[in-house]
């Protein structure tokens, strides 16, 4: 990047246009293979799952912290999708209705694993269970309260914020799970920190 006065430009190689194209023709076929595969036919199934699957298992890798889940995660994302491509209508391209399917996977995997009860080595597992705790965090009367101030914001506010503040999303992957543009995303982010130091 060079920075010129308050301009800043990129150095970086722009993607070609015919690459750019190449890859909107991709999720053309795709989004294609998607709508023929929900009206039965088995070879767009086929066709749909082996065009994604590459994707799917590096999004899921990038997501997961588990390295042997990714095959697992990759496998419940198909599934998922498959159960319910009854209701894939190709607003949005195939591509990324699948990733937000498997970022609810990695999610739902994640929920799972902390809700599980876990076996320990240590003869004590009541002092383990205290070490292991954290630490300096907010309490459960700071929780509610900022539960109720959440709860104040306008869903499309609340959802953005907690999607990207709490939840740890980038704006563009929280823009496509709430299938709204990434500076919409920001703007409502922005909106809801002003509203929360408002209030508080």
């Amino acid at each position: 990047m060079i920075r010129e006065g308050h301009q800043v430009i990129s150095t970086a190689p722009k993607p070609s246009q015919a690459s750019q194209a190449s890859d909107a023709s991709r999720d053309e076929s795709i989004t294609a293979w998607a709508l023929a595969a929900r009206a039965g036919d088995a070879d767009a199934v086929e066709q749909f799952v082996r065009a994604l699957h590459r994707d799917v298992l590096r999004y899921v890798a990038h997501l997961c912290a588990d390295p042997q889940a990714v095959d697992d995660l990759a496998q419940d994302t198909f599934l998922r999708a498959l159960g319910s491509l009854h209701r894939f209508e190709g607003r949005s391209s195939a591509r990324s209705w699948l990733l937000s399917i498997a970022r609810r996977a990695v999610v739902d995997s994640h929920r799972y694993a902390a809700a599980r009860p876990r076996l320990s080595d240590v003869p004590d597992w009541q002092v383990a269970a205290e070490r292991v705790q954290p630490r300096d965090l907010p309490g459960f009367d700071d929780g509610v309260v900022l539960l109720d101030l959440l709860a104040s914001l306008p869903d499309e506010r609340r959802e953005a914020f907690v999607l990207t503040q709490l939840a740890g999303l980038p704006y563009a992957e929280a823009a496509r799970a709430s299938d709204c543009p990434v500076g919409t995303v920001r703007s409502r982010v922005a909106r809801a920190r002003a509203t929360l130091v408002d209030l508080l």
